[in-house]
């Protein structure tokens, strides 16, 4: 059967269709060895490198048992659309800092058997699209350096293996999560100088008024003691008032109410106090302290019982007579003479089991230990802490609920002894040849003691919560350093060294993370 003439153009046009050559299968992306590439992902094994023969909006590459050192930075910054990236059982085991910089659209990263043992900090910062990482096959060094690591695997909302450690040895093979010593041995402290006074000084106090930081300077050479303030702005301490004297060994600040006294100790011409006046704005005399009863000051401390308001000073002369003095709403007056003709160096009030002591040090005996005696309201002999002549000073401090003393010798070893509900035991001996003040000090639960020496640096010791004892800290140097005295104010931390025979230092401390 012929067929319709109106089919024949279709027929034609079939037959045409038939004569072609099948259609090309499609053409895969080019990229050099030694990876295999598809449309959007390309997989290379054996790499010397990230290969620069890459298609245009790879999502995803793999790089297997390559050969390259490290990963370095910005390795991949030319593939910004990686989704996926396999970086699987290489022989890098070093990671630069840059290295996935530019990845912005990265969700899944495997690290996986590469031997790693650290990576830098914050090395995943520009990986805002992370979904899951993969560090399974890698130990790392679970140290100072693994604390970035540490906290941001607890704030990363991305999923993570586990991450295990190989060191240190009590962490061996426990994941880094268990790490529970990073706040303790990742964090120190420093002591860096802040501000220099040139001038020579013996003592430095402080105290707070009207919400002011103040600090009172006894200068003997130039016969002043120097009032500052702490300036919010500059940051600084400034000159806030000036008392003058003849040879002044110590200022000693008294709060009573509002009232802001300073007792002046002179080595002549007698002491006196004086009292800050609103009207005037600076300190003017209010009392005179007899020349008779205390003739050569060297130490004043203040003290309150049952809401009573005392200080007492040490007499370092051979016929000295340390005293009492108590205020009685209109002064300070004589309230109780301690003792005669043992030339003491020292006076330190203490609480011991709930009762008021004071312990005075003497060039001429022991150290002594006087309780309060709440019916006579006075001071009487309790006992003494035995084998320790020729202490200059004696401080107490106290470490959660234990109470200390250091006991300052100037030939000898000074002291650091304990209460044990009993008596004072030793616990520590420092060399401090040549030592003139063995001062505690703390600031947030770093618990410290200033060593200063005649004849070398002066020693800051830090205490070893785990072994019990002070370690050697920091060494700075001082001439012939007098005191140390804590000050705190805007949330900073300072302490004064004063120097005999050079400037006043303010040295700062300052949190130091050992992680950076």
């Amino acid at each position: 059967m012929a067929l319709p003439l109106r089919l024949l153009p279709a027929l034609c046009a079939a037959a045409a269709l038939l004569a072609l050559p099948p259609p090309a299968a499609p053409r895969r992306p080019r990229c050099g060895p030694p990876c295999s590439c598809w449309r959007e992902s390309a997989l290379c094994v054996g790499a010397a490198g990230a290969p620069r023969l890459l298609p245009a909006g790879l999502g995803s590459l793999s790089l297997v048992n390559g050969t390259f050192s490290e990963v370095k930075d910005r390795m991949f910054s030319h593939l910004p659309s990686l989704q996926l990236l396999l970086l699987n059982s290489n022989s890098f085991t070093v990671i630069r800092d840059d290295a996935f910089a530019g990845l912005f659209h990265l969700e899944y990263l495997s690290l996986a058997n590469n031997h790693l043992k650290a990576l830098p900090k914050d090395v995943f910062s520009d990986l805002d699209s992370l979904i899951e990482l993969d560090l399974r096959g890698n130990k790392f060094e679970c140290d100072c350096k693994a604390k970035w690591l540490f906290l941001w695997l607890k704030m990363t909302n991305s999923t993570v293996s586990d991450v295990l450690c190989i060191g240190p040895a009590e962490y061996q093979d426990k994941k880094l999560n268990d790490v529970t010593s990073f706040d303790y041995e990742c964090t120190t402290t420093d002591f860096v100088v802040h501000q220099i006074l040139p001038y020579q000084s013996v003592s430095v106090d402080t105290f707070n008024s009207k919400n002011d930081v103040f600090v009172a300077i006894a200068q003997p050479s130039m016969e002043n003691c120097m009032v500052l303030e702490w300036d919010h702005i500059e940051m600084n301490f400034r000159s806030y008032d000036n008392i003058t004297g003849q040879s002044i060994v110590g200022c000693k600040a008294i709060l009573v109410g509002d009232q802001v006294f300073v007792v002046v100790a002179q080595l002549f011409g007698g002491s006196h106090i004086y009292k800050f006046d609103e009207s005037w704005t600076k300190f003017v005399k209010f009392q005179d302290i007899e020349e008779s009863r205390i003739s050569k000051p060297n130490d004043i401390e203040l003290f309150e019982i049952d809401s009573e308001m005392f200080f007492v000073i040490a007499d370092s002369s051979k016929a000295g007579l340390s005293t009492v003095y108590k205020w009685n709403n209109k002064g300070f007056y004589s309230y109780q003479s301690l003792h005669e003709w043992f030339r003491d160096t020292d006076a330190e009030f203490l609480d011991i089991d709930g009762k008021s002591h004071l312990i005075l040090s003497s060039r001429a005996q022991v150290p002594i230990i006087l309780q309060w005696n709440k019916a006579s309201k006075k001071f009487v002999p309790h006992s003494e802490i035995p084998n320790m002549e020729d202490v200059l000073a004696v401080k107490s401090f106290r470490m959660q609920d234990d109470l200390y003393i250091t006991l300052t010798r100037f030939i000898g070893d000074s002291r650091v002894m304990k209460w044990n509900s009993k008596q004072f035991v030793e616990i520590q001996a420092l060399p401090s040849r040549g030592a003139m003040t063995l001062q505690p000090f703390s600031f947030k639960n770093n618990y410290y003691l200033a060593l200063g020496s005649d004849y070398t640096f002066s020693q800051i010791y830090r205490w070893d919560g785990e072994k019990k004892i002070f370690r050697l800290f920091k060494e700075i140097y001082v001439q012939a350093p007098r005191s140390f005295t804590a000050v705190s104010t805007d949330r900073r931390d300072f302490f004064f060294a004063s120097s005999f025979k050079g400037n006043t230092q303010i040295f700062e401390h300052i949190p130091v993370d050992l992680s950076l």
